[in-house]
């Protein structure tokens, strides 16, 4: 009863709202039975660019960490204090601490810019797989990070092999690690027994990662801007399009911003119908920067000569009139 008491209340603002940018209902109908749906589509696209939507849809929203929409469980590791803290989002949709553990992180302090640099790196990572078959040195198994992501190899840093693992079992090792988080094999086995290393965010920094470190009115005009290039993408607006990306932007295949024009422009040209649809995303602000976000979103996209559905990621700076995208994948 609830649900279909809420259905049809959801059914009458929709006929309020667009009988109001139509005339009427009897204009509204007749619009839709002569001309379909597309119109009506395109207004709802045009609302999903409206910044008080967001604050409002963010206003009862735990955006301690980030603005997140498929993660459940987030890692903070800070290096100063050589702390890994565990992060689990609970009944009400907050992230709580539930355990914090002592780490090895590199020998030397700073980000990690080359392979050999002895650096644990600062960024944004994921979880890539888990291995239970691992030299002894790295206790009873590892888990293998995302470095060098995207941003990372944007800034031209190299190296790869970032885990998480454990302790030697059978011999002694130094207080410091060639740039890994290690923890104690009891604590790995606590850690791996209460994680989702599927839906696991791992935050590492120079100092401890402040909760609410990010107004929600940031996030709310992040998420607006992220939905305003969405539009121009799909209605092939190809200037409002382009306005969304930096003149220093560079695509994860080395592509600039020149090239990426003319790339984009002869697909503009085509005046296709598309759609394009954003899910499960997640806004995060990377640490050690000044207002540079991750984006990271499962996208849906179709149009007559293309299809594609898969993962996307933006990296993006966030000024006063609308985020640039400096990288994308």
């Amino acid at each position: 009863m609830h649900t279909k008491t809420g259905k049809t209340a959801f059914f009458f603002f929709i006929l309020f709202f667009f009988s109001s940018l139509f005339g009427s209902e009897t204009q509204l109908l007749t619009h839709y039975r002569e001309n379909g749906i597309k119109d009506i589509a395109k207004e709802l696209d045009k609302e999903l660019a409206n910044k008080d939507y967001w604050q409002s849809y963010l206003k009862d929203i735990d955006t301690s960490f980030g603005y997140f929409e498929s993660y459940t469980d987030i890692l903070t590791c800070d290096k100063s204090k050589s702390q890994l803290s565990f992060y689990k989002k609970d009944i009400n949709s907050s992230y709580k601490l539930q355990e914090e553990y002592s780490a090895y992180t590199g020998k030397f302090k700073g980000d990690k810019k080359r392979e050999g640099d002895l650096r644990t790196p600062v960024g944004i990572y994921t979880i890539v797989k888990k291995m239970t078959k691992v030299d002894p040195f790295y206790g009873p198994m590892a888990f293998v990070t995302s470095y060098p992501n995207l941003y990372d190899k944007y800034r031209g840093k190299t190296g790869q092999g970032i885990w998480i693992h454990g302790l030697p079992t059978n011999q002694k090792r130094d207080k410091f690690t060639k740039g890994c988080i290690a923890i104690n094999n009891t604590n790995m086995i606590c850690l791996n027994n209460m994680i989702d290393l599927k839906k696991t965010l791992l935050i590492i920094d120079e100092k401890k990662i402040e909760k609410n470190s990010v107004a929600k009115e940031e996030y709310a005009q992040i998420l607006t801007d992220l939905f305003a290039w969405r539009y121009a993408w799909i209605y092939n607006k190809l200037e409002d399009y382009l306005a969304y990306y930096a003149p220093e932007f560079k695509r994860f295949d080395g592509m600039n911003k020149e090239r990426f024009s003319k790339y984009k422009k002869r697909i503009f040209n085509k005046n296709e119908s598309k759609t394009i649809i954003f899910k499960d995303i997640n806004i995060i602000p990377y640490p050690k920067s000044d207002n540079i976000f991750k984006i990271a979103f499962k996208e849906y996209y179709k149009s007559g000569s293309y299809s594609f559905e898969g993962n996307k990621i933006l990296i993006v700076k966030l000024n006063k009139t609308n985020f640039q995208i400096i990288t994308e994948q």
